[in-house]
């Protein structure tokens, strides 16, 4: 998309292009000095409340030092090093919980095993704990916490960083930004034409559902019939950390095109038409916050303020992406082709019409025709593989299962929210994006606000997916079906 402002300087990737490199035979100059001084040691358990609070000074100098690195084994040694070396103290756990076997072991009384307890986990905290509180404590360290973050995840994804300290420390900073980006610290904010350019500029750059094409695009979802909402940190003001756009509209609707159209409608908004919101995008802006629960919360706090601005809408629902779909419609072709003349996803008459049509009695041709997107090129082919398409996707979304809830990421986050599995949509999004992830279907997840709460729990506790009369339709026509 054209720029809407002068472009903010990209933060460096911490890994370099090309793959994951081994880590530099020494430390950069001063690396071992430098986490010494800045890592805070764990008082004694006895002193933990008379302990002197580690000096401003040396969290700055850790943060100087840490983006005085260049990209790539630098940085990855000092986080290395950091995770391994200024980790739990295992000596001490091992006498602590010795401490607390023997307090059940003696049947002393409750005071005794709590404080044993409480010794305990007090020694279960790792030493960079201190250092990441220290850091949050900073002007601007909360921003260079969430930095630090993305750059360990980027460099496990890359396995430039690897290993169980590592894995560990990245799973501790994901709990205490979880603490410090509660709700209580978050503030709301609505994004309209008039907003600060560079907030705009921001909005559309991390649009990661449907990208934003030119600055009228962006004009269009902040304007009438449109609604754009974002959290922010009271500690990181106007920056936007996750971003949700919303059409108002008067039914469910069930293709993204209408909804991210070219050109604005010239009118003002008819509030007798809108009788429903439709969530059709939700995107995380800073992905050292990954795994932190902020969407659920920024999808509640949107809807209870469009009631109070339009309380007539009675209708919550999504329009969702199916991300995955099609990688796992070619993954079951290509186990299928495995064995000769096998077919368990189409009738008989449905493959015989493929065949015909593609000229290839195996899977093959098809498979390739899915993964270019060439399908949707034949009519003919595209109307066969119509009802076929739509009730695997509607197994996909409620019937394959990563233990035990929803393969689907986006279906697993919207029913553990409390959602239905409400319809699907064909040719819902026929962009080369939309097409290439779902065969350019998308799916509608219905919020009714009064079943939320019980709908969720069903599905976090006993596994079960709530879903409607049509979706239920389309697995039934799948189980009786297919073979799988």
């Amino acid at each position: 998309m054209r720029r809407l402002c002068p472009r903010l300087g990209p933060r460096p990737l911490l890994w370099a292009a090309g793959g994951p490199r081994r880590l530099s035979s020494g430390a950069a100059p001063g690396m071992e000095e430098l986490l010494r001084r800045s890592v805070p040691p764990l008082p004694p358990y006895e002193t933990k409340e008379k302990a002197v609070p580690p000096a401003e000074l040396r969290g700055a100098e850790f943060v100087r030092f840490y983006r005085s690195l260049q990209p790539g084994p630098p940085r990855a040694e000092l986080l290395t090093r950091l995770a391994r070396d200024f980790g739990v103290e295992h000596g001490r756990v091992a006498e602590a919980a010795a401490k607390v076997l023997q307090a059940r072991e003696q049947r002393r009384e409750p005071g005794a095993l709590l404080q044993a307890e409480d010794r305990l986990r007090y020694y279960l905290n790792p030493q960079y704990r201190g250092l990441f509180q220290q850091l949050g404590r900073l002007e601007g360290g909360l921003r260079f916490l969430v930095e630090l973050r993305a750059d360990l995840m980027e460099g496990l994804a890359s396995k430039a960083v690897d290993g169980p300290h590592v894995k560990e420390m990245n799973g501790v900073l994901k709990n205490m930004l979880s603490e410090w980006f509660c709700t209580g610290f978050l503030n709301l904010e609505r994004v309209t034409w008039q907003s600060p350019c560079e907030v705009l500029q921001k909005i559309s750059d991390s649009e990661a559902v449907h990208p934003v094409r030119n600055w009228v695009d962006m004009k269009r979802r902040v304007g009438a019939y449109r609604r754009c909402y974002f959290f922010s940190h009271c500690a990181i003001p106007g920056e936007p950390l996750i971003v949700l756009h919303v059409a108002l509209t008067s039914d469910i609707s069930s293709s993204i095109q209408a909804i991210v159209k070219e050109v604005p409608p010239l009118e003002t908004e008819d509030t007798e038409k809108i009788t429903t919101a439709i969530f059709y995008s939700i995107s995380l802006t800073q992905q050292g916050l990954q795994g932190v629960e902020l969407g659920t919360h920024l999808i509640k706090r949107v809807v209870r303020e469009l009631q109070k601005e339009l309380p007539q809408i009675k209708t919550f629902s999504t329009l969702s992406p199916i991300p995955g779909f099609t990688k796992w419609l070619v993954g079951l072709l290509s186990s299928q082709a495995k064995e000769q003349g096998r077919n368990e996803l189409f009738t008989e008459s449905e493959w015989k019409e493929i065949s015909e049509i593609t000229g290839d009695s195996s899977s093959e041709t098809l498979k390739k025709l899915l993964n270019t997107n060439e399908w949707v090129r034949s009519e003919k082919l595209t109307e066969v593989l119509h009802s076929p398409l739509m009730r695997l996707c509607a197994w996909y979304l409620y019937g394959e299962k990563h233990r035990g809830y929803a393969l689907n990421p986006v279906a697993n986050f919207h029913l553990q929210n409390g959602s239905v599995l409400w319809r699907i949509n064909w040719m819902g999004d026929t962009s080369p994006r939309g097409i290439g992830a779902s065969c350019g279907m998308m799916v509608n997840y219905r919020y009714f606000l009064e079943e939320t709460a019980s709908n969720s729990a069903l599905y976090l506790g006993s596994k079960q997916v709530i879903a409607s009369e049509q979706v239920l339709a389309l697995v039934s026509q799948f189980q009786q079906s297919s073979k799988l």
